[in-house]
């Protein structure tokens, strides 16, 4: 019996596979990876189920990234008309800049999860031009997790939060969702913390609808042909690492709230013991469109790059490299 299970009781109708997995037809563990162990003895013989993840464990997780998706609303920059607004995202120069930060910063951290069982829709517009499609389909073909959904222009809110309860494979059963920028990274084991975060506050979420979990220490950083340049922070409330719980039953979505007004309306759980994300400057952050506070960068040292490497799947030498060409 494998460390940490535990028998739960005799199984009277189930479903064989070839690896000796099974699938409970009729129990209320049907969200559980379980296995058989066969027992015998004088009289009788019986397959006993062994639970080897259950609850939080078990929970789908959702991700949603908008990549130049021309909604109305969304957007602290607006446009007079979603003419306008299209003109603006898929501008050459734009999105040339946005495919590289995807490639380098928001997709490798994704691939390198050391907890695989999650799924991320980028959510696109519909006249993306053909080109774009293809080369954005190109970047995420070898990661099995992702799907581009593509949908006409619409409220920004509204479209996201019927993508997102859509997604959900069994809706009486709780989900956990994050969101996530095609300019930022969180760390590879977010998904893994999340889950793990989930399950120690357990007597938390049996008492509410919907818990926000915010990892709130991290780095703002600045990628470009030089490499990485970055300074550590602490940020309540960011997009990038914050995940939700959603109880079973429930059409709320991450996509509800705004994530830095979310704990005015649930219960958060704020983890800063360790850098869980990446939030990149460039030339066309959407929030750095009106005046802001700069925040100093400097550049990361070798050792600071192999660093940035394990925890964020960023590639200091890669990144050189795509910044760089013509």
């Amino acid at each position: 019996m494998p460390d940490g299970a535990r028998i739960w009781g005799v199984a009277c109708d189930v479903n064989r596979r070839e690896n000796d997995s099974i699938c409970l037809l009729h129990s209320p563990l049907k969200q559980a990876v379980v296995h058989l162990v066969v027992g015998h003895s004088a009289r009788h013989s019986a397959v006993y189920i062994v639970i080897l993840r259950s609850g939080s464990n078990f929970m789908q997780i959702i991700g949603l990234c908008r990549f130049s998706y021309p909604a109305y609303g969304g957007f602290q920059v607006e446009h007079e008309t979603v003419e306008e607004r299209i003109a603006f995202l898929y501008g050459e120069q734009r999105l040339e800049e946005r495919f590289r930060l995807m490639e380098t910063v928001a997709l490798p951290c994704l691939k390198a999860q050391t907890d695989q069982d999650f799924e991320l829709i980028i959510v696109i517009g519909d006249n993306l031009p053909k080109h774009h499609f293809e080369r954005l389909h190109d970047l995420c073909e070898n990661i099995p997790q992702i799907r581009i959904h593509a949908e006409p222009p619409r409220k920004q809110r509204t479209v996201m939060k019927e993508i997102l309860n859509a997604a959900r494979r069994d809706p009486s059963q709780p989900c956990l969702q994050f969101r996530h920028d095609d300019d930022d990274a969180v760390s590879v084991d977010f998904i893994e913390r999340l889950r793990a975060t989930v399950s120690d506050c357990s007597g938390l979420i049996a008492k509410n609808r919907t818990v926000a979990f915010d990892f709130n220490r991290g780095y703002v950083a600045e990628v470009g042909a030089e490499g990485i340049s970055a300074t550590e922070i602490h940020r309540p409330y960011y997009v990038a690492s914050m995940g939700m719980y959603i109880e079973a039953d429930c059409h709320l979505t991450i996509m509800n709230f705004a994530h830095e007004k979310i704990h005015r309306f649930m219960p958060t759980v704020t983890i800063t013991d360790a850098p869980m994300f990446v939030r990149t400057h460039n030339g066309y952050n959407d929030s750095r469109q009106k005046p802001v506070k700069a925040i100093p960068v400097e550049a990361l040292t070798p050792e600071q790059e192999g660093e940035f490497s394990a925890r964020f799947a960023m590639d200091a030498d890669h990144i050189r490299r795509v910044f760089s060409a013509a």
